[in-house]
């Protein structure tokens, strides 16, 4: 799925980008330190750090799938193109309107639907998948009916009359077949079992995160020293862009600057950093397929006092989320404990400054289950990773927003990087 920080930049190409892709990054020779600021230069590589998920990782995934399935009275899952297909196998799917699907049982192996063309693309990816070089694949020609395919895997599985989960990402047109084609399924959400798993992350997966956190940080940090009064959102993003080079990581980076910064989002007018103006960076990175989502909010020279106090409001907001972020509370509460402080600094009621959710799951998606979101009673558990991103934005004036990546602990969470301590001095050096 398309992030908004990818739409926005695709927008920008017609109407005067503010977000500057630096997903490319990787596949571009660094460039020579000596044309490169000085606080960019600096900048390592950190690929050596980053351990691939396993083959046996992916198989202990699909066996804690199996578990949910059983609680859940789910006889199967079924899985195409997307996120989850790369969670639980390793493989990276693009196939159009063609059905390629993995149907996943709560008892007995796992098989793949493919298009008999693709075989061979589909088992050299297999081969991260658990089931490796024996995974079976049944193939359909382009005359073919891949949905009968299906529904006669789950007949020799004896579950064509069981509960099937639906992954949520798959597209009406290959549910509606599914459903044409296997009657005597009953076809229900496979949230409990894909959520169930995604969100709660391995030691390995909470490592990449930490990883790719703090170097988004430190791309941060060395773009921040090397900014200037005139640089275009341009200028900012190819900063970006040679710094997360350096690091061996793709990322991508939305900048906002002055009047613009109370656009959550961004905005595709052209805009110019000047001294004192607020200067809003929204950013992440991948590791090993694992994502950051940092936001910091800076000035260049010396803040207006209004900004100060509503930079010090958010920062308070922050702290109060990241306090009642603990297992056993509802998502929403951690929502509200940082909604409580905007709104008693003068800044509420409700959404009218702090325009969105407190935050949202964070992993292999940017944006994943579970959200910090009033009304949600979701429970949290040890080992969710969500961001934790409050802020007050005024219209025609600015906006403030401190966004840091939020580990839920045993004993209550943690952030993957330090908070930002001011917005004179935002990585508190």
């Amino acid at each position: 799925m398309i992030s908004r920080r990818k739409f926005l930049t695709a927008t920008s190409i017609v109407a005067g980008a503010t977000t500057i892709p630096a997903s490319l990054a990787i596949a571009q020779p660094a460039a020579d330190d000596s044309s490169l600021p000085t606080s960019i230069a600096r900048l390592q590589s950190r690929r050596s750090e980053a351990t691939p998920i396993t083959k046996e990782e992916r198989s202990e995934r699909q066996e804690r799938a199996r578990k949910l399935m059983a609680e859940n009275s789910l006889d199967a899952i079924v899985l195409m193109e997307g996120t989850s297909l790369r969670y639980f196998t390793g493989t990276r799917w693009w196939g159009g309107e063609r059905m390629f699907a993995l149907v996943l049982p709560s008892k007995g192996s796992a098989f793949y639907i493919c298009p008999s063309f693709e075989e061979g693309r589909a088992r050299e990816q297999l081969a991260n998948a658990p089931e490796g070089d024996h995974a079976e694949v049944r193939t359909w020609q382009e005359d073919g009916n891949p949905y009968a395919l299906l529904n006669q895997g789950l007949q020799d599985r004896g579950i064509a009359t069981g509960k099937l989960g639906i992954e949520e990402s798959i597209r009406y047109l290959f549910v509606n077949n599914i459903a044409q084609n296997a009657p005597h399924a009953t076809l229900v959400s496979a949230t409990p079992v894909t959520a169930g798993c995604r969100m709660i992350k391995s030691p390995h997966e909470i490592a990449l995160m930490r990883l790719a956190s703090q170097v988004t940080l430190s791309v941060y940090e060395a773009v921040y020293h090397a900014l200037r009064e005139g640089m275009t959102q341009h200028d900012v993003g190819d900063l970006m862009e040679k710094a997360y080079a350096r690091t061996g990581f793709p990322g991508d980076a939305s900048v906002m600057v002055g009047e613009y910064s109370a656009n959550p989002h961004g905005s595709n007018t052209p805009q110019t950093i000047r001294e004192g103006t607020i200067i809003m960076i929204d950013d992440g990175c991948v590791v090993e397929g694992y994502q950051s989502d940092i936001t910091r909010t800076f000035v260049l020279g010396k803040a207006a006092d209004k900004m100060k106090q509503v930079f010090d409001i958010v920062h308070r907001a922050q702290s109060a989320a990241l306090a009642a972020a603990k297992p056993g509370a509802p998502c929403g509460s951690v929502d509200d404990a940082a909604r409580k402080v905007i709104t008693d600094g003068g800044y509420g009621p409700d959404y009218k400054y702090f325009t969105h959710r407190l935050g949202h799951g964070l992993g292999m998606d940017g944006h994943e289950w579970p959200y910090l979101v009033r009304g949600n009673k979701t429970p949290l558990q040890t080992n969710i990773t969500t961001s934790n991103e409050p802020g007050i934005y005024i219209p025609g004036e600015f906006g403030v927003r401190l966004e840091d990546d939020m580990h839920v602990t045993e004993n209550g969470a943690e952030l993957f990087t330090p908070q930002s301590p001011s917005l004179e001095d935002p990585f508190g050096k």
